[in-house]
């Protein structure tokens, strides 16, 4: 069956840097829209960035602008993201999605597990 794999959260102090990591397998089918969302507690899911194939379209929220990158490879069917200079307020469990639609949760049909990033003062 279909699996979405997320590995590379973790602790920092603010200021520092992740790389968080999404891989399809289970099938050879490849989201138009692949990205990355997140969830704080008491909070609803935002979205953060996603990459679409086809020209390369990317859409980032605007909080996280200037410090993070999303990239995708195709061929692996994987998509990652670089988050630099972190802040506390980027702490949240992040999740990987499939068949997004930009940065509207709502729209996404499959998602990871999800991993944790955290980021300390």
């Amino acid at each position: 069956h279909v699996r979405v794999v997320e590995s590379g959260g973790g602790s920092v102090q603010a200021g520092g840097s992740l790389t968080l990591s999404c891989i399809r397998s289970g099938d050879t089918y490849r989201s138009s829209c692949m990205g990355w969302f997140r969830q704080a507690p008491g909070k609803e899911r935002e979205g953060v960035a996603v990459a679409y194939t086809g020209g390369g379209k990317t859409y980032y929220a605007d909080s996280v602008k200037g410090r993070f990158t999303i990239s995708r490879d195709n061929a692996k069917n994987t998509v990652s993201l670089q988050m630099n200079n972190l802040k506390p307020e980027d702490t949240a469990m992040y999740y990987c999605a499939q068949d997004c639609d930009r940065l509207w949760p709502g729209a996404t049909t499959l998602w990871g597990q999800g991993t944790q990033v955290t980021v300390s003062s």
